[in-house]
């Protein structure tokens, strides 16, 4: 089994933070989105990977990709670097892979999260993973038929079609058929909204008679945006925290502290005079004082004083002091 990752972009959305930091590599409750996304997926298909291939751009530079092959070779994997220098669309990115497109293989975009528990239907061609959500016009969705298979995909359907949403992940019994169809969709330069799309080579196949069938996660958690990821925060830490994870490191230097779970601390991190939690990430070497922080997510060696904050986003090595509550701001930024 493989697994394909295009993440070529930095992430304008959630800027500054993305300025320094590709945004699946942002730490949500003290891990890398793509981290934690290709652990969560590797967890769903239980079964050997071989390979994880990671799309990104070449500004990403090679500290981005060594990280990116360990964490494939964590998983006991290949790790294998794409680039992707043009933002072309997803069945451009996926093609910028081509070499690594045969046999069984997952393809999930890397700014979201999941927490599912389902069986893969590897019988089937294709499964397309899919959450059920209360506002369907907003997404592309999935059309079954009586059967519950997949027979069409819609984009933001003004009538109503279903309330199953497509969130980015799909498996493929031979990915190396996906890869013929994009091939003609870019041969054909088939483009929708400017860009060749990973659904025109989905329809094709469906053309053709393969089988499509859903896989339903829990959660879906998304990281477009500081608001949205700061939630994603919170919620991924409810989770860990409900599992039994240990997210506090044992040598959390603390004086007049107190940590209200649930809450992810790092290595080397100092609490003077401060309240953390609930819902807070602080990352490796950051350094809180005279201060209260709860829904947040703080990136690694920030210093934070005199501070009240909640709903914050703070990046590395940014420096605090003052009293805003509902904050954005980048790496090695300063307010005082």
């Amino acid at each position: 089994m493989k697994i394909i990752v295009p993440m070529a972009g930095r992430g304008s959305r959630l800027r500054p933070h993305t300025l320094t930091v590709p945004k699946p590599l942002i730490p949500v409750a003290g891990k890398p989105i793509v981290h934690r996304l290709v652990e969560d997926i590797a967890g769903v298909l239980n079964q050997p990977i071989e390979e994880v291939a990671f799309v990104i751009h070449e500004n990403f530079g090679k500290q981005v990709e060594k990280e990116l092959v360990e964490i494939a070779q964590k998983l006991g994997a290949k790790g294998t670097i794409y680039y992707q220098n043009e933002a072309l669309g997803t069945g451009h990115a996926i093609m910028c892979a081509k070499e690594s497109l045969s046999g069984p293989a997952v393809i999930a975009y890397a700014d979201t999260l999941i927490r599912a528990d389902f069986d893969l239907d590897i019988t089937a061609d294709s499964v397309i993973w899919v959450k059920q959500v209360d506002k369907p016009e907003a997404f592309g969705v999935v059309n079954l038929n009586t059967d519950g298979e997949i027979i069409e995909l819609v984009e933001k359907p003004k009538e109503f079609v279903s309330d199953l949403a497509v969130i980015g992940i799909y498996y493929f019994k031979d990915v190396s058929v996906l890869k013929n169809e994009l091939q003609s969709v870019l041969d054909n330069n088939i483009i929708h909204g400017g860009e060749y799309q990973i659904n025109d080579g989905i329809k094709q196949m469906m053309q053709k008679g393969m089988k499509f069938v859903p896989g339903k996660v829990d959660e879906w958690m998304d990281c477009g945006n500081k608001e949205v990821t700061v939630e994603t925060n919170t919620r991924m830490l409810g989770f860990l925290h409900n599992d039994g994870e240990h997210l506090i490191d044992y040598e959390v230097k603390q004086e007049n502290a107190t940590i209200i779970p649930p809450c992810y601390i790092g290595e080397d991190v100092v609490l003077i005079n401060a309240t953390v939690g609930p819902n807070v990430s602080l990352g490796k070497g950051c350094h809180v004082i005279d201060s209260e922080i709860k829904n947040s997510l703080i990136q690694t060696h920030a210093h934070i004083k005199n501070a009240k904050l909640d709903n914050a986003m703070i990046g590395n090595h940014a420096s605090f002091d003052g009293n805003f509550t509902s904050i954005s701001i980048g790496d090695y930024s300063v307010l005082e």
